[in-house]
């Protein structure tokens, strides 16, 4: 049977990986010229970045999906995970190792570190509680809702912690605002506001510190292409530069899609299944004529944060950094009421700094550094980017300035990437990251589903679908869709 992907994302290539291994016939229409979707890649001269996730948690997640491929991924697991910074000269590492990092804690506040051990402890369950129903499992399908080990946790649901934001759950544990702070963090790994968010996303944490954080060695862009030869050794048909114009659906049933590859004229391919590894808002959108309520419905979602980065490729070395690095905002409730109520960039932005180059020396010239700088950013509204963008560079030179960081006069080269760009490449819902936002509890628990509840035989995989954003989840997002297709084909025979 013949399935037709939109987009080569990790969520795309998995669900390619998983159909083509149980003989499905497979096309992928990319719009860009590489596949990868937001985990690609930049080189700037001597320069090189990935542009997209830059941490892995999980990894037996990948592992899984690269059991039978010829190619291997080399995965690192880092013992100083981050970096923390705040202006009063504060600096912490958060290492994997839970007495070392504790260790860090005491330079903090003592009485809150003796909380930590207890906190990944209320973390662990919620996560034990949560992998299968919402992770591993194609969350909304009766057949997997109504298993006996589902049924079992039905009792323990209280323990999520939904009712509380992340901010009021960590704050059970630890009274030090630092501290509060950097585990409040772990919210922005969706795209959400941890003073908005249900305390449930307090299992990242453990996702990071119990499963550990990890690095691929070549860089994250690697873990992209070792999934397309992988894909292209199981015959998958890829098609680069071919933007999807159109799902055609008759009778509410997906029959195909129509493409232009190059700047053609519109061509048309019939599938029996397609899947959509698009933007789910921007899949209906665009994509699908009609279904006026169920736009509508998705259009009032909040989107998740946007970023705004910089690729500085930088010719000097910075000692004070590690491979990945975060410098706190004074005002974090602030930062976020900017972000999510004002839909502004806050002129004191945390700004995260990811230097691959410290695990791998060729991605900067000798005695220099090739610099990912991140901050959050509202999605799109009526922000002219063109003509934000010096501005926003200007606030993060200073606030590096004002840590100690003065690296003006060493930028060779210089990159910025704002919410428009990454609309313009990536097609994602108001230039979101992450798809829809967490930002209450049933966008947190009700994302939508892997296979389409009013159009037959469409299917998606992504970080806008279920189970959510980042690198594990988007993979697995795809085995989802794949599995759900399976089961599907051998219901209709």
């Amino acid at each position: 049977m013949r399935v037709g992907i939109i987009g080569s994302g990790l969520g795309g290539l998995s669900a390619a990986i998983n159909l083509a291994k149980n003989g499905y016939d497979v096309k992928v229409f990319e719009k860009n010229e590489s596949p990868g979707g937001k985990a690609s890649e930049i080189r700037l001269g001597d320069y090189r970045f990935d542009i997209g996730p830059t941490l892995i948690t999980m990894p037996f997640v990948i592992k899984e999906l690269l059991k039978d491929s010829p190619e291997k991924l080399e995965i690192q697991e880092l013992d100083n995970i981050c970096r923390y910074f705040w202006e009063d000269s504060t600096v912490i590492d958060a290492f994997s190792n839970s007495q070392k990092f504790a260790s860090e804690l005491e330079k903090i506040d003592s009485d809150d570190a003796k909380n930590y051990s207890a906190f990944l402890e209320y973390c662990e369950e919620m996560y034990e509680l949560t992998k299968k129903t919402f992770l591993f499992e194609p969350f909304g399908e009766a057949s997997y809702l109504l298993n006996m080990e589902t049924l079992k946790k039905v009792p323990k649901l209280r323990k999520l912690d939904s009712f509380r934001t992340v901010d009021s759950g960590v704050r059970k544990f630890f009274k030090n605002e630092k501290i509060i702070q950097l585990f409040g963090r772990y919210a922005t790994y969706n795209g959400s506001s941890p003073y908005k968010a249900p305390a449930t996303l307090n299992i990242i944490p453990w996702v990071e510190f119990g499963l550990g954080g990890n690095y691929i060695k070549g860089g994250i862009y690697q873990l992209s292409k070792v999934l397309y030869n992988y894909s292209k050794n199981l015959g998958v048909d890829f098609r680069f530069n071919s933007k999807v114009e159109k799902i055609n659906v008759e009778n509410k049933v997906a029959k195909g899609i129509e493409y232009s590859s190059n700047g053609s004229e519109l061509i048309y391919e019939e599938f029996d299944f397609v899947l959509a590894n698009s933007d789910v808002a921007e899949t209906y959108n665009y994509l699908i004529d009609g279904f006026e309520e169920k736009k509508k419905k998705l259009n009032r979602l909040e989107p998740s944060s946007s970023g705004f980065i910089i690729l500085w490729g930088i010719n000097k070395k910075n000692e004070p950094l590690e491979h990945h690095n975060v410098l706190f905002s004074n005002n974090y409730k602030e930062e976020f009421e900017y972000l999510f109520d004002k839909k502004e960039i806050y002129s004191d932005p945390t700004i995260y700094i990811s230097i691959s180059s410290r695990k791998d020396k060729d991605h900067a010239p000798s005695n220099s550094e090739n610099w990912f700088v991140l901050i959050n950013s509202p999605s799109l509204n009526n922000i002219y980017w063109e003509e934000e963008k010096p501005r926003v560079r200007k606030f993060i030179i200073e606030k590096l300035k004002k840590n100690g960081l003065d690296i003006e006069n060493h930028i060779e080269e210089e990159m910025i990437i704002s919410p428009d760009d990454l609309y313009r490449r990536y097609l994602s819902n108001k230039g979101s990251i992450y798809g829809f936002s967490s930002n209450d509890r049933n966008s947190a628990f009700l994302r939508p589903r892997n296979r389409n509840r009013e159009i037959k035989n469409l299917f998606f995989a992504g970080g806008s679908s279920h189970p959510g954003g980042g690198v594990p989840l988007v993979i697995l997002s795809g085995k989802h869709a794949a599995e759900l297709i399976i089961r599907q084909s051998k219901e209709q025979k």
